[in-house]
């Protein structure tokens, strides 16, 4: 099971590297590289606690409080980067989006890192 676990870890990685590379390269419109990173990234996420809660052979000793953090952050990059998207196909210029789904995709990452 680790390396299912592994795979899922890197998946989500991906998915993060999704967000913030789009972010990056896309600027001033959200592309479609961001939405589906930010959707890798809450699958991912709900499948790596759903794993670390029910395998015990993984070992893993999760802090609840920092994961609810993480997910609710999860789903404001993506409902920004859905909404940004979609007004960007219709032509419209919302910048703001872009870099409200950026720059929590980026303190998504420093509370991963950064809480312990």
């Amino acid at each position: 099971m680790d390396l299912v676990y592994n795979i899922v870890v890197v998946t989500h990685l991906l998915g993060m590297a999704a967000v913030i590379g789009g972010y990056a390269a896309g600027q001033p419109k959200v592309n479609e590289v961001m939405v589906w990173g930010a959707r890798a990234q809450i699958i991912t996420g709900i499948v790596l606690v759903g794993m670390a809660e029910s395998i015990d052979s993984l070992g893993k000793d999760l802090n609840m409080t920092k994961i609810g953090v993480k997910l609710v952050v999860s789903v404001l990059v993506a409902a920004f980067a859905e909404m940004g998207r979609a007004d960007a196909k219709r032509g419209k210029d919302v910048p703001w989006m872009t870099h409200a789904s950026g720059g929590l995709g980026i303190a998504n990452v420093f509370v991963a890192v950064l809480w312990s």
